[in-house]
C-alpha cells in the first residue's frame, strides 16, 4: 500500500471537509451562547450567579474529562468512530434544551453536550495534525479553531434572532437539530479514517528517545507540570478558557444589566467569537512565521484588557471594544497553543499530549464559571471580571518566564 502523504495541499479535500465537520461541533456550542442565561433566569426563576453558571460548570468537567480519553481512544479504535460517536451523543441535546421541565434537564443536557464536544472537537484537532504535518500546523489549526468559533459566532446571532421575535424556547433550538443531522451525515459518509498519516509522519520524525514511547501516566505529567514547554502551554489554555467561561456565563448578565434586549446581546455575544474565529485565519499561520511564545504571551495580555474594558463599561461602545479585545486576544492563543503542543510531542504520543492538554484546558470552564459565579454573588459582576483580568494577564507572564520557544526554525535562529 502507498504511504500517505503529508501536507495541506495534498490532503485539501478531506482536510476541507473535516473544517466544515468543525462548523458545526461549534455551532452546537453556539446555540447556547446568548439565550441559555436569560433562560435560567426567566424560565426557571434563577437569581444566584453560580446557580446560573452551573450549566457551564457541567459543560466544563464533562467535556475536558472526555477530551482526555478521545486522544486514548482515537489511538485505540481510530479517529473517525470517535467522531461518529460523538455526533451520536449529541443528538438528544437540542431536544432536551427545547422541553426541558426543570434546570436539572438542562443540567443534563450540557453534560451530554461537553461529551460530545469533547469526542468531536478533539478528534477533528487531532485528525487535521495527522494531515497537515509538521511543516504547517500553525495554519492548520488556525483553520480548524477558525471554522468551530466563527460557526459559534454566527450560531449565537441565530438564536438570539430567533429568541428575539419568536422566544426563548423551543424555536431556537430547531438548528441544532439541523446541525446535527449534517455533522453526523459527513461523518459517517465522507470522512476518511486519518491514524495511518500519524504513523506515517512517525515514521519520518526517527527513532524515540532513549526509553521508548512515554507510559500514559508520564505523558500527562509532562504535559501538565513536568515540561516546560508543554506545562506552560497546559496553564495558559486553562486560563483562556476561564475566562471563556466567565465571559460565557455572565457578560449576558452584564449586557442584560446595561438595558441591553436579547437581539443586542446577540449581537454582543456573537461578536466576541466572530472576531476570535476570524482573526485565526492570521493568526495561526502567523505563528508558523514568527514563533509561539510571543504570540502566546501577548494573546493573554490582550484578553485581560478586552475583559476590562467591559468591567468598566455601561454601554454598547465600550462594550464592543472590549469583545474585538478579547476576540483577538484569544485568537493568538487558541492556535498557537495546539500547534506548541504538536512542536514539542512525538506523533507516537501526541494524541495522549493533546488530550491532556485539552483536558485542563476545558477544565478552565468548570473553574471559570465557579469562580466568576461565586465572587459575582459576594460582590458584584465587576469585581468577577476584575479577577478573571488579572488571573490571564499573570498567566500571560508564566509563559514569558517560563516557556522557550518550540517552532524548530525560530530555535535554529537562536542558536546561530
Amino acid at each position: 500500500m502507498t504511504a500517505p502523504t503529508l501536507g495541506l495541499r495534498a490532503n485539501l479535500p478531506q482536510f476541507s471537509l473535516l473544517v466544515v465537520v468543525n462548523a458545526f461541533v461549534g455551532a452546537m456550542v453556539g446555540m447556547e451562547r446568548s439565550i441559555l442565561p436569560p433562560i435560567a433566569e426567566q424560565e426557571f426563576g434563577l437569581e444566584a450567579k453560580v446557580a446560573i453558571l452551573s450549566f457551564i460548570v457541567v459543560f466544563g468537567v464533562s467535556k475536558a474529562l472526555t477530551n482526555y480519553l478521545a486522544g486514548r481512544l482515537s489511538d485505540a479504535v481510530g479517529r473517525k468512530r470517535v467522531l461518529i460517536g460523538g455526533w451520536l451523543v449529541a443528538a438528544p441535546v437540542p431536544f432536551l434544551l427545547m422541553w426541558a421541565p426543570s434546570w436539572g434537564w438542562v443540567l443534563f443536557a450540557n453534560l451530554l453536550l461537553g461529551i460530545s464536544q469533547g469526542l468531536t472537537w478533539s478528534t477533528t484537532v487531532i485528525m487535521k495534525i495527522d494531515l497537515a504535518g509538521p511543516k504547517n500546523r500553525g495554519l492548520a489549526m488556525g483553520l480548524n479553531e477558525f471554522a468551530g468559533y466563527f460557526a459559534v459566532a454566527g450560531s449565537a446571532l441565530a438564536t438570539g434572532y430567533v429568541a428575539a421575535h419568536w422566544g426563548l424556547r423551543p424555536e431556537p433550538f430547531y438548528l441544532g437539530v439541523a446541525y446535527v443531522a449534517l455533522g453526523l451525515g459527513l461523518s459517517a459518509v465522507l470522512v476518511r479514517e486519518t491514524h495511518h498519516h500519524a504513523k506515517q509522519e512517525s515514521k519520518l520524525a526517527g527513532d524515540l528517545p532513549p526509553g521508548g514511547a512515554p507510559t500514559q501516566r508520564e505523558v500527562f505529567w509532562r504535559t501538565t507540570l513536568t515540561d516546560r514547554e508543554l506545562s506552560s502551554v497546559t496553564q495558559a489554555g486553562l486560563v483562556n478558557n476561564l475566562n471563556d467561561g466567565m465571559a460565557w456565563g455572565l457578560f449576558p448578565l452584564v449586557f442584560t444589566a446595561a438595558g441591553l434586549g436579547l437581539a443586542e446581546i446577540g449581537w454582543l455575544a456573537a461578536l466576541y467569537p466572530a472576531v476570535w474565529g476570524a482573526s485565526q485565519l492570521v493568526t495561526g499561520a502567523l505563528s508558523d512565521r514568527v514563533g509561539r511564545k510571543w504570540l502566546i504571551t501577548g494573546g493573554m495580555i490582550v484578553q485581560a484588557l478586552g475583559i476590562a474594558t467591559v468591567a468598566t463599561g455601561s454601554a454598547i461602545p465600550a462594550f464592543v471594544v472590549g469583545q474585538v479585545l478579547l476576540g483577538i486576544g484569544t485568537a493568538m492563543v487558541y492556535p498557537t497553543l495546539l500547534a506548541a503542543i504538536g512542536d514539542v510531542a512525538h506523533p507516537s504520543w501526541r494524541a495522549s499530549s493533546v488530550g491532556v492538554y485539552r483536558l485542563w484546558r476545558d477544565l478552565g470552564y468548570a473553574f471559570g464559571a465557579l469562580l466568576a459565579g461565586i465572587v459575582a454573588d459576594a460582590f458584584g459582576l465587576p469585581a468577577a471580571m476584575w479577577l478573571v483580568a488579572a488571573l490571564t494577564l499573570a498567566s500571560g507572564a508564566v509563559v514569558a518566564v517560563r516557556m522557550r520557544e518550540t517552532l524548530a526554525r525560530e530555535i535554529a535562529k537562536e542558536a546561530a
